[in-house]
């Protein structure tokens, strides 16, 4: 196998707080293990540079992605109804304080 998957740590505006963002793993990696090692890559980055809090959003319908932050110390912060995609969704605020 090639790249299994992929996350993307991003700055904000907001001094001290960064931005997880578009966590991606390949079908035939899911259930390895490679998406909670991602996260803990970009939370341990995060660390390593600085930041006091990294967030990141989700929709509520992605259940496996939503148990890997839970289980790396993120909380929900906010849940909203929002249409995207043409389709009603849970739009999900998390954080992580590091």
């Amino acid at each position: 196998m090639g790249i299994a998957g992929s996350i993307f740590l991003v700055r904000t505006a907001e001094p001290g707080v960064a931005k997880l963002r578009l966590l991606y793993v390949e079908p035939e990696a899911r259930g390895t293990g490679v998406g909670g090692r991602l996260i803990e890559a970009c939370v341990d980055r995060s660390r390593a540079v600085g930041y006091a809090r990294l967030d990141l959003w989700t929709d509520s319908q992605l259940a496996a992605a939503r148990r890997l932050y839970e289980r790396a110390g993120f909380k929900r912060r906010e849940t909203k109804r929002e249409r995207h995609f043409g389709q009603d969704i849970g739009s999900e605020t998390w954080s992580l304080d590091l």
